[in-house]
C-alpha cells in the first residue's frame, strides 16, 4: 500500500490567550438518557432531538485518534434510529473544537495513526456511495448521511477540522467572538476532511482560495457575512434549539427528502437536478406523513409517523 501523503485538519493545540475569544457556555442539561462513546462524545436525546457533545474539555474538544473514532461511531449509530428529529452538535467547555491534537497523534506510532485516519473506507460509512470516506473525512461527511437536520452550535474557536466537521452539519450558528479558521496552511496542508465538498456549498471559489491559502483567523460576525456559518448569535444552543423544534413541527419525510434533494442536486446538472425533484415527490405524495402535513396546516393536529427511510 503506497505511504499516506496527506493529513487532516491540523491546527494548534496551545492556543494564546488571544485567540480563545469567549468564555466557556454552559448548556442545558434538561432530564434525559445520557450516553457516551469512549467518554470523547456524548449523547443525550429530548423530544426527538439528540444532543451530542463533544467532550474533551481540558483539550478545548481536539481531536485525536479516540475522538475520530467516537465521532465517526457517533454518527453510524444515529443514522438508523428513525425516532431522531434533528441533531444538534456542540463543544463542552471553552471551544467547540480546536482541532486535530498534533502532540497526541505524534506519540506511539504516529505512522499507523496516520494510516488510520486516511484508509478507505472507514468501515462507518453509511448508503448511498457514502462509504468511500476514509475516517478522517467521515466524521465531517458522515452528518451529511443522516436524514435529518444536522444543527452545530459555535463557541470558542473552531479551527481546522473541527470547522470541517461544523461544515458538515446543515446549519452552523456561532457566538460573535467565535474564532474561525480553514487552518491547514499553518502547517503546509489543504482540508482534506470532505472539506473540497463542504466548502464549495458556502462560499464563492476566491474567498474559499484566499481563506484556505493564507490560514486567516476569522469571528462569527464575519463568517456569517461571507455564508461560512448560517447566523452570528449570542447564544448558538438556543438558537439551534429553535430552529430544530421548528424542523420537528414539519413531516420527517419531507424534512429528510428536502435534506437529499438540495445535498444530491446542488452541484448537478439541470437534468438531474428535475429528475430527483419529481422521484422524491412521488415517494411523498399521498403518504401519510404527507397528508398529515397537510392537516396540521388546516389546524388538525395529526400525528406524524417515524419516517419511511434513512
Amino acid at each position: 500500500r503506497p505511504k499516506p501523503t496527506s493529513h487532516f485538519g491540523l491546527t494548534m493545540l496551545s492556543l494564546p490567550r488571544s485567540i480563545v475569544c469567549s468564555k466557556a457556555i454552559r448548556f442545558r442539561t434538561g432530564t434525559a438518557n445520557f450516553s457516551s462513546v469512549s467518554e470523547r462524545v456524548k449523547t443525550r436525546n429530548v423530544d426527538g432531538i439528540c444532543y451530542v457533545t463533544l467532550s474533551r474539555p481540558d483539550k478545548m474538544n481536539a481531536l485525536d485518534l479516540p475522538m475520530f473514532e467516537a465521532i465517526a461511531e457517533t454518527a453510524a449509530k444515529l443514522r438508523s434510529n428513525k425516532s431522531l428529529r434533528a441533531i444538534i452538535i456542540h463543544g463542552d467547555g471553552k471551544a467547540f473544537c480546536s482541532g486535530l491534537d498534533v502532540k497526541s497523534m505524534m506519540k506511539n506510532n504516529p505512522k499507523k495513526k496516520v494510516e488510520r485516519l486516511l484508509e478507505r473506507p472507514s468501515g462507518y460509512g453509511g448508503q448511498d456511495g457514502s462509504k468511500i470516506g476514509n475516517l478522517a473525512q467521515d466524521v465531517a461527511y458522515l452528518w451529511r448521511d443522516l436524514p435529518v437536520p444536522v444543527i452545530c452550535a459555535l463557541h470558542g474557536v473552531c479551527f481546522g477540522g473541527g470547522l470541517q466537521i461544523a461544515l458538515g452539519a446543515d446549519f452552523r450558528f456561532a457566538t460573535p467572538e467565535c474564532c474561525i479558521s480553514i487552518m491547514e496552511a499553518k502547517w503546509g496542508l489543504v482540508p482534506d476532511m470532505s472539506g473540497s465538498i463542504t466548502i464549495r456549498e458556502l462560499i464563492p471559489i476566491d474567498i474559499a482560495k484566499e481563506l484556505t491559502m493564507t490560514g486567516r483567523v476569522i469571528n462569527g460576525v464575519q463568517a456569517a457575512e461571507i455564508g461560512l456559518v448560517t447566523r452570528c448569535v449570542e447564544d448558538p444552543m438556543a438558537e439551534a434549539e429553535r430552529v430544530a423544534k421548528e424542523i420537528i413541527q414539519r413531516s420527517p419525510d419531507s424534512v429528510a427528502a428536502s435534506k437529499n434533494l438540495f445535498q444530491s442536486t446542488w452541484v448537478a446538472s439541470e437534468e438531474y437536478c428535475l429528475r430527483v425533484e419529481t422521484d422524491l415527490q412521488r415517494t411523498l405524495l399521498a403518504s401519510w406523513n404527507q397528508i398529515a402535513a397537510s392537516g396540521r396546516t388546516f389546524g388538525l393536529k395529526i400525528p406524524y409517523f417515524r419516517r419511511k427511510s434513512g
